[in-house]
């Protein structure tokens, strides 16, 4: 069963259709990308499934059942916009957020504590929010959002602020909370990370669903024969001929074949010409490649 289902999902804003007649699923346990150029309606979707907007038609299941208030409470959301109280003590409102969701003092407290101790920021407990740096308040919020033990966690662009090593600090706790079980919906506009980080992407553009699929057969599904080839020694021109040639410089070549050939016919065709060949790597498609060139077209 998908731990979040949406069924033809339409937002209308007088003329104007944010969702129109979107339907995905996501598994449980699985890092989602929820992704989209600025006003593709990604931040609409996020707005029904906390919650926040009702659909005008369609349906949202958490866990098979409709979703509603109690589906609500077992959801943690790090929007974009940051909404934390800039004059309260970190503890304090980490505390109070903690008891919004429900937990006690005592559990909150508890929670609370280990976090900081996880992040290795307890020294923080007493500093008001309106002291911390972007990245530092990045972080308390990320723990806000987690506090509760949610089994939907929702994250819009959480790297943002984040230096390198915050930034795997909060990458690796992700990865942590997925392999628990968690299932997570990651928004950004940084196609890198979704690439390293999301199982499954779903792209909207215009209210609609253009692309769906997991990340690494979304690759596949794009690539386009391309092959990138390094040797040593020299290539005659004549065999040059023969190919597609993307670029060549300093021992590498870049080659495009015939669809109907594969990368073992070309590998068998630089040997049959003496060619030393030193490397031999297949060119996928990046996330961001297909991202621009999905979006162009729809």
């Amino acid at each position: 069963m998908s731990q979040l289902a949406l069924r033809h999902i339409v937002k209308k804003y007088g003329d104007y259709i944010a969702s129109d007649d979107v339907s995905f699923e996501i598994p449980k346990g699985k890092i989602f990308g929820l992704l989209g150029p600025n006003g593709a309606g990604k931040t609409t979707l996020i707005r029904m499934i906390t919650r926040i907007l009702y659909p005008d038609s369609g349906s949202i299941l958490f866990n098979g059942e409709i979703l509603s208030d109690k589906h609500t409470e077992r959801t943690g959301y790090m929007p974009e916009e940051r909404g934390l109280y800039k004059k309260m003590k970190v503890g304090e409102h980490l505390v109070y957020l903690a008891r919004l969701k429900g937990l006690s003092g005592a559990d909150a407290k508890k929670r609370v504590n280990e976090w900081l101790e996880k992040f290795e920021i307890t020294n923080w407990r007493e500093k008001n929010i309106e002291e911390l740096s972007k990245g530092m308040s990045q972080k308390v919020q990320f723990i806000a959002t987690v506090i509760h033990n949610p089994e939907l966690l929702i994250l819009d662009e959480p790297f943002s602020g984040l230096d390198p090593i915050n930034s795997k600090l909060i990458e690796d706790e992700i990865h942590h909370l997925s392999q628990k079980g968690v299932t997570i919906i990651f928004s950004t506009h940084r196609m890198e990370q979704v690439e390293e980080i999301c199982d499954e992407i779903v792209l909207v553009n215009k209210g609609r669903k253009i692309l769906e699929g997991g990340v690494k057969e979304l690759k596949q599904q794009f690539k386009e024969n391309k092959f990138r080839v390094s040797y040593s020694g020299e290539i005659l021109n004549g065999f040059l001929d023969k190919l597609q040639v993307v670029s060549r410089n300093n021992g590498e070549l870049e080659v495009k074949f015939e669809e109907e050939h594969h990368g073992n016919d070309l590998l068998k065709l630089l040997v049959e010409h003496n060619v030393e060949v030193t490397s031999f790597n297949e060119i996928l498609p990046s996330i961001n490649e297909i991202f621009i060139r999905q979006v162009q077209a729809n």
